[in-house]
């Protein structure tokens, strides 16, 4: 779901990409007004204010609960567990390993950090998936 809102994110910079998952999160804000989102997630008004406001940083568990406000799309928990499972496919079309990518992205997130964060086992922001996503999708072209 993530994944799939920018077409070719593999040609874009990290911090583009970043900005439009951002402007898709305020676009939702905005469709539900935030007052609806904050009561229909378990995310708390400042958040989903800040969230739609000035492009705070954003746990992804924050930012699926959001998309989940959209019509016909999955669970928040679903949306989460579709991009890791996106950033795991591509590194494997990409024939990418967790050290690989490191260096691909120049050590801003270390191997075994990211080992952890595709697994599901420490939490990732949106920042950090649109890092990992668009330099796999860009390895990928």
């Amino acid at each position: 779901m993530i994944h799939t809102i920018v077409d070719d994110p593999g040609s874009l910079a990290p911090a583009t990409l970043r900005e439009r998952y951002t402007a898709e999160l305020r676009a939702v804000i905005k469709s539900v007004g935030a007052e609806t989102a904050a009561e229909q997630t378990e995310v708390d008004r400042d958040r989903i204010d800040a969230i739609a406001g000035d492009g705070a940083e954003v746990p992804m568990s924050e930012a699926a609960a959001v998309f989940a406000l959209r019509d016909g799309t999955p669970d928040a928990e679903t949306i989460e567990i579709e991009a890791r499972d996106a950033l795991l496919m591509g590194m494997t079309t990409a024939v990418l390993d967790v050290e690989t990518l490191e260096s691909e992205i120049d050590g801003r997130i270390e191997a075994r950090a990211i080992q952890q964060k595709v697994e599901g086992r420490t939490p990732m922001t949106l920042e950090e998936f649109a890092l990992l996503y668009g330099t796999i999708e860009a390895r990928k072209a």
